[in-house]
């Protein structure tokens, strides 16, 4: 399944989205966030504003080469079918964002729009999203074929049934995000330790501590793992492979010297879907060129051992799907190209839960492909629930896991 398009979808009736937080709502309390990324990285950063005394551990820092947070930039967008939740959430989720940029003084989101592109008749997808996304402020504007090639040549769209383009939406800068989020971390008075880590033994319903590679204990009164792809490793008998890693290969096409028309200002984010998955491309990429990945799931990867050198397959897939996207790229040289990786749930949806076994422990993860964008309003949320302030969500809970995690 698409990680764009989910076949679940967690609703909410009226506003969703978690409540603002006290600033004394932990006041003292002890918390290690376990994990650096979108999820680890937003959530610490709430805990911290909430009162609490919060240290941010990773084996390899924000935003590093092997995590999920990690590549240069991640689609933002709101257009999400039928979820009222997720809708909510990412228009938040831009909110967010854009005030980090204004604290910070860095560029982390452009909003080019998202040109999505079928090449079938089931847009229900869309249509479904037209009416949430007006709930919010947001525009879903319908296209027609003929409309897409006058205000985006760049795009060849002769297999293309039905269009819409998402204004607004655009793309975030991952690693650059993630850097930044924990150095704001610090600079309110966050600490930050390098360390790969290890949950401690739960015992009376609490877990006293986490064990670093060296054998030294970290005790708090609250801990908090958004491990990412390797959630289902730190935790195998809770999370086992409900957390499943794949391979994503992406390529970086050079364009034209002194052509703007596939720099941001000019190129909207595509999305193109067709009857057995979907396609997508990032304009711009810090002069990278165009970003073009495959949102199909690929092969299961070790995380921390696979070689992320390119494949010959993918590279083909690339350039096949950027000639026929793109005809003026068809012959475009490879600038860069990374092996990225997924941490896919069974359902697509995330993983936002306490552990059951342990009163004081929360997971976060089961971003599959799409949780970037969402890091604000995941670390809301759970900061929220740590403090007493926020119900959990029953589509993210780790109890519906056990019906559906694959073998």
């Amino acid at each position: 399944m698409s990680a764009f398009e989910h076949a679940g979808t967690p609703e909410g009736v009226g506003d969703t989205r978690p409540p603002a937080l006290a600033t004394d709502a932990l006041r003292g309390a002890r918390i290690t966030v376990v994990g650096a990324g979108a999820f680890g990285g937003w959530t610490a950063l709430w805990l911290l504003r909430a009162g609490a005394q919060v240290t941010l551990v990773d084996a390899w820092g924000a935003g590093h080469a092997r995590s999920s947070s990690g590549d240069e930039t991640r689609v933002i967008r709101a257009t999400y079918g039928p979820s009222r939740t997720y809708t909510q959430w990412t228009d938040a989720a831009f909110g967010e964002w854009r005030a980090l940029e204004a604290l910070t003084g860095r560029t982390l989101l452009t909003a080019c729009g998202a040109l999505w592109m079928y090449a079938h008749d089931d847009d229900a997808y869309a249509r479904a999203a037209t009416p949430l996304l007006a709930e919010v402020g947001r525009t879903l504007e319908v296209l027609t074929p003929d409309e897409v090639r006058r205000r985006f040549p760049q795009f060849s769209v002769d297999d293309v049934r039905n269009a819409y383009f998402e204004h607004g939406a655009g793309f975030l800068r991952a690693r650059l995000g993630c850097q930044v989020v924990a150095g704001q971390f610090v600079r309110e008075g966050g600490q930050v330790v390098q360390a790969q880590v290890t949950p401690g033994r739960v015992a009376r319903g609490r877990m006293a501590a986490v064990r670093t590679q060296d054998g030294t204990t970290l005790e708090a009164d609250q801990f908090v793992f958004a491990c990412g792809p390797w959630l289902g490793r730190m935790f195998p008998r809770l999370i086992g492979n409900a957390v499943l890693p794949t391979r994503q290969e992406v390529f970086y096409f050079g364009t034209p010297a002194g052509d703007p028309q596939f720099e941001p200002e000019r190129c909207p984010v595509w999305l193109h879907s067709t009857a057995t998955g979907l396609s997508f491309g990032i304009p711009g990429n810090e002069g990278r060129g165009m970003k073009v990945g495959d949102d199909v799931r690929g092969p299961r990867i070790d995380p921390t051992r696979a070689s992320r050198a390119p494949s010959a397959r993918a590279l083909a897939w690339a350039r096949a799907e950027i000639a026929a996207r793109i005809p003026a790229l068809a012959h475009a040289p490879v600038a860069e190209a990374r092996t990225c990786v997924y941490e896919n749930s069974p359902d697509g949806h995330l993983i936002l839960d306490r552990h059951p076994a342990a009163e004081n422990a929360w997971i976060a993860g089961g971003g599959s492909g799409h949780g970037y964008k969402l890091g604000p309003l995941v670390g809301r949320h759970l900061a929220a629930r740590i403090a007493g302030q926020s119900a959990g969500i029953e589509a993210f809970t780790i109890a519906r896991l056990a019906s559906m995690t694959p073998a």
